[in-house]
């Protein structure tokens, strides 16, 4: 059988994703994960054998909600995902560097730079699957998890917003150096994704780039069940 996914990914026009993070901070992709992708992604929920810890939010004050990371190995869908958008984003992750005076650092393909973070003893899986309630939300945060991190992280939507659930848009906050915060709340169809800084990014100003602050999180889910998949591109401590 053909890969779709694969084809997905490799279809990418990473020129106009490239424009869009520059313009905005974040971009969305097109479709790439079917809908029996997303059912199968949620469907290992429950399968507690895949995982390597799972996360109560409320008992950390980090929202209300659960979430849990993958064990390594990881299954086909989540390693095709990691290692198909590492690339197109690394080229962006070295243009951001040069634009606020830094020399290029991330190699071009991901086990290479996992490599780099097990040798700072970051070699525990981070990508995740998040579901809320009704009632369900995470507070603003930046999902670093050592001196190694990418500059950039993907989420997915895996239901449908408005008819599995509603509310719990995803939320990103820039904070900018002398003045108010900037917000965007933004809503995925079904398979899509959303690539977004980790950490800052670099806004052009009237003496050069400068570096703004992101943080993101999810708004209250209104009604339903909200599921989504994190995709981090760095290992943990």
């Amino acid at each position: 059988m053909p890969n779709r996914l694969a084809e997905r990914i490799a279809a990418l026009d990473w020129s106009s994703l490239e424009h869009t993070l520059d313009e905005r901070g974040y971009a969305q992709t097109p479709i790439l994960l079917d809908e029996d992708q997303c059912e199968e992604l949620i469907g290992t929920y429950e399968e507690e054998e895949r995982f390597r810890s799972t996360i109560d939010m409320a008992r950390y004050r980090f929202g209300s909600g659960e979430y849990k990371y993958y064990q390594a190995p990881l299954q086909d869908l989540l390693q095709q995902l990691r290692e198909g958008l590492y690339p197109g984003l690394a080229g962006t992750a070295n243009r951001w560097l040069a634009r606020l005076g830094h020399e290029p650092v991330y190699p071009a393909s991901l086990p290479e730079f996992l490599g780099r973070c097990h040798a700072q003893g970051q070699s525990r899986s981070t990508p995740l699957i998040l579901k809320y309630g009704a009632g369900g939300y995470n507070c603003l945060h930046q999902d670093l998890y050592g001196d190694v991190f990418f500059p950039f992280q993907a989420v997915f939507a895996l239901n449908r917003h408005g008819t599995d659930y509603t509310g719990g848009e995803f939320l990103l906050v820039e904070q900018r150096p002398r003045a108010q915060s900037r917000g965007h709340a933004i809503t995925l169809a079904q398979g899509a994704a959303l690539l977004f800084p980790t950490n800052h990014r670099p806004v052009a100003g009237s003496r050069g780039y400068y570096k703004t602050t992101l943080r993101h999180g999810v708004s209250t889910v209104a009604s339903g069940t909200r599921f989504s998949l994190g995709i981090i591109f760095h290992d943990a401590k």
